[in-house]
C-alpha cells in the first residue's frame, strides 16, 4: 500500500511527538518530516514533497498562514490542515485564503483528527464545528478610511501627531479628529490599544505612506 506522506509543523516538540506517534501507527500514512516553525516547514516541503502538512497557526520565525501560502505557491498539490488551540476567525480565514484545505482544534480526538486528515487527502475541505461557529459569528471588521489606515500605520511606527500632520499636510487638530474616529471604530481606549487591535486584525499597511519619513 502506498502511504500518504505527512509533514508535521508545530513549535512544541511534545505535540509533534504525539502527532507522529498517532500517524505512524496508520498503515496508509507516514511522517516524512517535522518542523518547529513555518520557515523550516517551507524548506522541508520542498525536500519531501508531502501529500499533506499538519500546520500550527501561531509559531515563531514564520507563522502558519505565511508558510501555507509559500508551500501552496511552490507545491500546489500539497494539502494543508491547520491545527490550532486559539486564533481569531480572521487568522483562520487568512490561512484558508492562503490555501489551507482544513482547520481543526488541537484537542480534537485522535480518531476524528485522523478522519480529517484522510478526508482532506481525498479532496474535501474540513472545518471543526468550533471553528465553523467562530467564523460565522465573527463581527464584520471595522471600515477605516484610507487616511485613517495611513495614520494608524504611522502611529504603530512611533510617529507623533505633529509628524503626521506635517507629512500629510494636515492640521494637528485634523489628525486628532482622525485618531478619535479610529479609537471609536476599533472600540479602543488608547492609541496603544488601537494599534494592538489593528495588528491582530491585520489592518496596518506593510509600508508607511511614501511621504512619511521617520
Amino acid at each position: 500500500m502506498k502511504k500518504s506522506r505527512i509533514l508535521i509543523v508545530d513549535d512544541h516538540a511534545l505535540l509533534r511527538h504525539g502527532l507522529k506517534s498517532i500517524i505512524q501507527y496508520q498503515k496508509d500514512m507516514e511522517v516524512v518530516g517535522e518542523a518547529e516553525n513555518g520557515k523550516l516547514a517551507v524548506q522541508l516541503a520542498k525536500t519531501h514533497s508531502p501529500h499533506l502538512v499538519v500546520m500550527d497557526l501561531v509559531m515563531p520565525v514564520m507563522d502558519g498562514v505565511e508558510a501555507t501560502r509559500l508551500i501552496k505557491t511552490t507545491s500546489p498539490q500539497t494539502k494543508v490542515l491547520i491545527l490550532t488551540t486559539f486564533g481569531t476567525s480572521a487568522d483562520i480565514s487568512r490561512a484558508l485564503e492562503a490555501g489551507a484545505t482544513g482547520a481543526v482544534m488541537k484537542d480534537t480526538p485522535d480518531d476524528k483528527l485522523l478522519s480529517s486528515i484522510r478526508r482532506i487527502l481525498n479532496g474535501e475541505t474540513v472545518l471543526s464545528p468550533e471553528i465553523e461557529h467562530m467564523i460565522k459569528n465573527e463581527p464584520e471588521p471595522p471600515k477605516l478610511t484610507e487616511r485613517q489606515i495611513d495614520i494608524l500605520s504611522s502611529l504603530a511606527r512611533g510617529f507623533t501627531n505633529r509628524d503626521i500632520a506635517l507629512q500629510l499636510g494636515l492640521k494637528p487638530s485634523g489628525v486628532r479628529v482622525h485618531i478619535d474616529a479610529i479609537l471609536s471604530k476599533l472600540n479602543a481606549a488608547t492609541r496603544t490599544e488601537a494599534v494592538a487591535i489593528a495588528i491582530q486584525r491585520h489592518l496596518l499597511k506593510e509600508n508607511p505612506p511614501s511621504n512619511l519619513v521617520p
